[in-house]
């Protein structure tokens, strides 16, 4: 019998046992320009297993939050808790529901999933709506300042 376990729980246990993963040789840098593209980029890139793509896509002082009430902030621990995620082995898929701008600071709203078998053989069912806070910088286009996947505190 499978079982469902949630994402805190997986993440605990990838971190426990520390899980490896392969970095991509080429890493997709390409700004973003448009706030409603920026969650796909996201999806793009996780989906590539593209780690060092997915940290382009946020600002040095970035908050993320990979399972609710529990965000994370700093460059390095945004990237282990990315790392963490990718962990999942499986894909996301998503759909922008809406995008708010002001001036150069954008929310973005997205619906997500990742279903399947995880790399031990349980199911995982995931999913969420997101509430992302995003800056434009000129040079680098709309990154993530606030990366909230469950769209809770």
């Amino acid at each position: 019998m499978s079982q469902i376990r949630s994402l805190d729980v997986f993440l605990c246990e990838a971190a426990q046992v520390g899980v490896a993963m392969t970095r991509k040789r080429s890493v997709m840098t390409t700004a973003i320009f448009d706030l409603a593209e920026l969650p796909r980029a996201f999806a793009d890139r996780f989906n590539a297993r593209d780690l060092d793509g997915l940290v382009a896509l946020t600002t040095p002082e970035t908050v993320f939050v990979p399972a609710p009430g529990q965000p994370v902030q700093g460059a390095d621990q945004v990237r282990a808790a990315l790392e963490s995620f990718l962990g999942i082995d499986l894909p996301i898929s998503l759909t922008v529901r809406h995008t708010f701008v002001a001036g150069a600071t954008g929310l973005a709203v997205a619906d997500w999933k990742i279903e399947g078998t995880g790399p031990d053989g349980a199911a995982v069912s995931l999913s969420g709506s997101t509430a992302d806070v995003a800056t434009l910088d000129e040079a680098k286009g709309w990154r993530y300042t606030i990366d909230n996947p469950f769209g809770t505190a």
